[in-house]
């Protein structure tokens, strides 16, 4: 579109007839919860959901304040103030794509170049909730033993340097040390990331490193604070150039950095915050008691999902889940290990039809313009696996019943860590794992022993349950012999 118009508060009014905008002043919203991770997943939801509540009227002391902990965060922090914190979310969909201007957002700080700003806004007695997408990988569990990994460069650092902290935990503890010492009460820990019991394991991992810097601050912590558990659910590809220009050229809008997402989004959250919340039930969340049933239908039906066609789907060359859904055979595993495996395992989810859940996801990942990228989904594999597909897995070993789905993605992503596909074309490993799990996976090639010696990962019932490994090992074998496109329909015929 000729006359594109750079995004920002100035031109709000000239941009309204080209999108939707904030209904309210985005100036001066005023950061009474600090959000740490502004991804694209917490832009496309959590972002828009507050933004929802503010276009209503009578939310204003409510707003977020982005944190950027990473150096890479440095390009966001760029993007974001140059456009005064607003930025696009485009909704896709067969039916056409709609884009809208987000406001809730009213400032973003850069933890590196200045931590003293991000402690002292947390410690302020206006911060009510500091909420966390800091990935799975985030809080620092041995997935063995399911124990804090106290080890970790990370926790050391911070531990060591508790008053120049950088990481999650550190920044945290700081400031809740400070508002301990002046007398104000815990903000509400708030975890959105993919872990089921995300609040619950928030609370133990940082109650476990608080407890390793000051006994006293973790007691106080463990008596005053609140973790409230949560599940999330919203598609959310990378942001790409393509994007970019998408934007531009369709909605006439110069945005450095939106966001492109499925028009499905889901929030269920524990009514659990002693400093008060934002209204969220009014804009469609779900303030429940207990979210367990719907963590668990979310991690283990949607996750495991994405982690069962991720994997095989770049073996076979493909980039995007819609891509994949349309192959016949993935499909297939997926629907498989959703129907046979998984929902078996499931309890009842109150106000959930599971069979019309199911159906909704198979849509959702065939969604043909989302182009959901495959590297993204399967990113970081050696946090997802163990927390998405290895429950059903360990709960299949212990009560019986068909698994060969769950254990043929293991296999996928097993020879997927290789690092190339079977014609040599190179795979895309981001993890931070990446070194060691490459190493064993090319040292063991078509024997499975060397990945599942990471006791961290696999602990130490499955490498012992024949169930699991015997099948595991077959599978892996035939992904090597054979080929992907082989061994898959192996595995179905099975």
């Amino acid at each position: 579109m000729a006359n594109a118009i750079q995004l920002n508060r100035a031109n709000l009014k000239s941009i309204a007839g080209r999108a939707q905008v904030p209904s309210f002043d985005p100036a001066g919203v005023p950061g009474s919860i600090v959000h740490v991770g502004v991804g694209g997943f917490h832009r496309a939801h959590q972002a828009v959901y507050l933004d929802d509540l503010l276009a209503q009227g009578g939310a204003r002391q409510w707003g977020l304040c982005g944190v950027g902990l990473l150096p890479h965060d440095a390009r966001m922090r760029d993007v974001l103030r140059a456009q005064d914190c607003l930025y696009t979310v485009i909704e896709r969909s067969g039916a056409g794509d709609r884009a809208r201007v987000i406001g809730s957002i009213g400032s973003f700080l850069f933890a590196p170049d200045e931590p003293e700003a991000v402690i002292e806004k947390m410690a302020s007695p206006g911060c009510r909730i500091v909420s966390l997408t800091i990935t799975e990988g985030g809080y620092y569990v041995n997935e063995g033993t399911g124990q804090f990994d106290s080890a970790h460069p990370d926790i050391r650092h911070d531990l060591e340097h508790p008053h120049a902290p950088k990481g999650a935990f550190g920044y945290l503890a700081e400031a809740l040390d400070r508002r301990r010492q002046r007398g104000l009460a815990p903000f509400t820990v708030m975890s959105c990331d993919n872990l089921q019991g995300n609040g619950d394991i928030a609370r133990r991992m940082f109650l476990a490193f608080a407890e390793r810097r000051d006994e006293d601050l973790a007691k106080w912590i463990a008596e005053n604070g609140a973790f409230p558990n949560g599940m999330v659910d919203r598609i959310t590809p990378a942001t790409t150039d393509a994007h970019r220009d998408l934007v531009r050229e369709s909605f006439g809008i110069i945005d450095g950095w939106p966001v492109v997402t499925e028009p499905f989004k889901q929030w269920v959250i524990e009514d659990r915050f002693p400093l008060g919340r934002p209204q969220w039930e009014r804009v469609g969340a779900q303030m429940v008691s207990d979210v367990h049933p719907y963590e668990m239908m979310k991690i283990r039906l949607l996750n495991a999902s994405h982690q069962a066609l991720c994997y095989i789907g770049m073996l076979l060359g493909y980039r995007y889940a819609d891509e994949t859904m349309a192959d016949a055979d993935i499909r297939a595993l997926v629907e498989r290990m959703m129907n046979d495996e998984v929902t078996p395992l499931l309890p009842p989810v109150p106000g959930i039809d599971l069979a019309q859940y199911k159906r909704t996801l198979i849509e959702r990942f065939g969604n043909p313009v989302l182009r959901d990228q495959l590297d993204r989904i399967g990113t970081e594999g050696s946090a997802r696996i163990p927390k998405f597909v290895l429950p059903s897995l360990l709960e299949r070993v212990s009560r019986g019943g068909p698994m060969r789905a769950l254990t043929f993605t293991v296999a996928a992503w097993f020879r997927y860590l290789v690092g190339s596909d079977e014609r040599g074309n190179p795979l895309p490993i981001n993890d931070p794992m990446s070194e060691e799990l490459t190493r064993r996976a090319r040292g063991g090639g078509e024997d499975p022993k060397e990945l599942l010696g990471i006791e961290k990962l696999f602990g130490n019932v499955l490498p012992k349950a024949p169930a699991f490994t015997n099948y595991l090992a077959e599978a892996l074998k035939s992904l090597h012999r054979e080929g992907a496109r082989q061994a898959l329909a192996k595995c179905l015929r099975s």
